[in-house]
C-alpha cells in the first residue's frame, strides 16, 4: 500500500467521524474556523502584558511565523495538492476555496506560535501545543486536508520556531538587533501614553 493511499485511508477514517459522532461537529467546526483567533488573540495579549520575556517571545512568534508561510507558500507552489472535496466524496463541514492542501497554514500557524510559546513558557505552552493539535485535527474532520497536510504543517512551523529561537539564542548581534527594536517601540509606546494621559 502506498503512503498515498495510507494517507487517503486515515483522512476517511477521521472524515467519517464527522457521520458517526455528528454531536462533537459543531466543536469541530469551531476549532477548523475561528479557533485561530484565539491565537492571534493570545499574541495581542502577551504583547500588552509589557513584560520583556513577552515581548521576545511575540517577536519571536511572528518571525517565525514569517519564516513559515513563506516556506509553506514555496512548497504549495511546487508540490501542488487538491482538497479532500475536490477529489473525492467526502463529508465537508465548512466552505473552503479549492486551493492547495498542502501543507497546512492553519496548522503551520497554529503550532509556529503554539512552539515559539513552548519555548519560553513550557506549561503555557503545552496547552497551546494542545490546542494546536485539535485545530489540526479538525481540518481533518471537516473534510479539509489530508492528515499528511495537517502534519506537515505542524512540523514547518515547530521546526520554523526552533530554528528563529537557536538563531537568537546562539547570534548576539541577531539578539541586539531585535532588543533595540523592542526598545524602540517601547519608547514610542510610552510617548503615546504620555500624550493620551496629558490630552485627558
Amino acid at each position: 500500500m502506498g503512503i498515498t493511499q495510507m494517507d487517503y485511508q486515515l483522512f476517511q477514517l477521521v472524515n467519517d467521524l464527522g457521520r458517526t459522532i455528528t454531536v462533537l461537529n459543531p466543536l469541530m467546526r469551531m476549532f477548523a474556523s475561528y479557533a485561530e483567533y484565539v491565537f492571534y488573540m493570545g499574541i495581542v495579549i502577551y504583547w500588552f502584558v509589557r513584560r520583556q520575556i513577552n515581548r521576545q517571545m511575540v517577536a519571536q512568534s511572528l518571525i517565525s511565523a514569517c519564516v513559515a508561510f513563506a516556506c509553506s507558500g514555496i512548497i504549495g507552489y511546487f508540490f501542488y495538492r487538491d482538497r479532500p472535496f475536490v477529489t473525492h466524496s467526502v463529508l465537508q463541514l465548512i466552505e473552503h476555496p479549492a486551493n492547495t492542501s498542502f501543507p497546512s497554514d492553519h496548522a503551520t500557524g497554529a503550532f509556529v506560535i503554539a512552539a515559539s510559546i513552548w519555548m519560553f513558557r513550557r506549561k503555557e505552552g503545552a496547552v497551546w501545543l494542545a490546542l494546536a493539535a485539535c485545530i489540526a485535527f479538525s481540518r481533518v474532520w471537516t473534510g479539509i486536508h489530508y492528515p499528511s497536510d495537517v502534519v506537515a504543517g505542524a512540523l514547518l512551523g515547530i521546526a520554523a520556531a526552533v530554528a528563529v529561537h537557536r538563531l537568537f539564542r546562539r547570534v548576539s548581534k541577531a539578539q541586539n538587533i531585535l532588543n533595540r527594536v523592542i526598545q524602540w517601540y517601547e519608547i514610542v509606546e510610552c510617548k503615546i501614553w504620555r500624550k493620551k494621559i496629558v490630552s485627558k
